[in-house]
């Protein structure tokens, strides 16, 4: 049996490997549909999930303190979405190794709050889980995201998540997906990536002003 996964790394490895698991379940269906309550449709999903592990990759590289890099990443749009899914298994992939590799003091912009390699990792993990999800509710297929990375991300990025649920429903609360006992849906959400206690320590970064999201 492989050990519980903990560092930011394996916590979105591991959750790229459930989501593409299921995922790959439901590849022969019509991806043109929309996903879950999306304007997009699962195979533009797809995409936006290469681009945004892409581009996190690429902002904790290149370390910007006050725009977005200027590579963008995309899926072949004829590939069979079977393909698809091992393009955004790369950019996990990407991703995880760029985590691993990149100084815990590093500081790379981000609009929803400058962060290091733990925020971008529990970045990763959020759009992979709550996307997912999303694609997943239109397949058919019962899923929900992981605990252990689930409760990473929430721990990281969420600070005004509440406390008694489970860690998959609280980040899919926190995301605007589900409600939870005695907590209507969120209508407008977004994380707060800026580091916090110890690791705020020398950052300069401020924290973004909440904004709705359609993430």
């Amino acid at each position: 049996m492989n050990p519980a996964p903990t560092t930011p790394d394996e916590l979105l490895t591991a959750t790229a490997r459930e989501c593409l698991a299921v995922l790959g379940k439901g590849a022969d269906q019509d991806w043109s549909r929309p996903a879950g309550d999306l304007d997009w449709s699962c195979r533009t999903t797809l995409d936006h999930l290469a681009l945004g592990l892409v581009g996190y990759a690429g902002l904790l590289v290149a370390r910007p303190a006050d725009r977005y890099i200027t590579l963008f990443a995309s899926l072949d749009p004829q590939a069979p979405v079977a393909a698809c899914l091992e393009g955004v298994g790369i950019a996990a992939t990407l991703l995880a190794t760029t985590v691993r590799s990149t100084p815990a003091e590093a500081r790379a912009w981000h609009a929803w709050g400058h962060s290091d390699v733990t925020g971008f990792a529990a970045m990763g993990v959020v759009e992979l889980a709550v996307h997912t999800y999303d694609i997943t509710r239109t397949l058919g297929l019962t899923w929900t995201p992981p605990d252990a990375p689930s409760a990473a991300a929430v721990a990281r990025l969420f600070p005004e998540a509440p406390s008694g649920h489970g860690p998959a429903e609280t980040l899919l609360w926190c995301a605007g997906r589900v409600a939870l006992p005695g907590l209507p849906r969120r209508t407008g959400w977004q994380w707060d990536g800026t580091p916090r206690g110890a690791q705020e320590e020398g950052s300069g970064a401020q924290r973004p002003a909440a904004v709705p999201s359609s993430t």
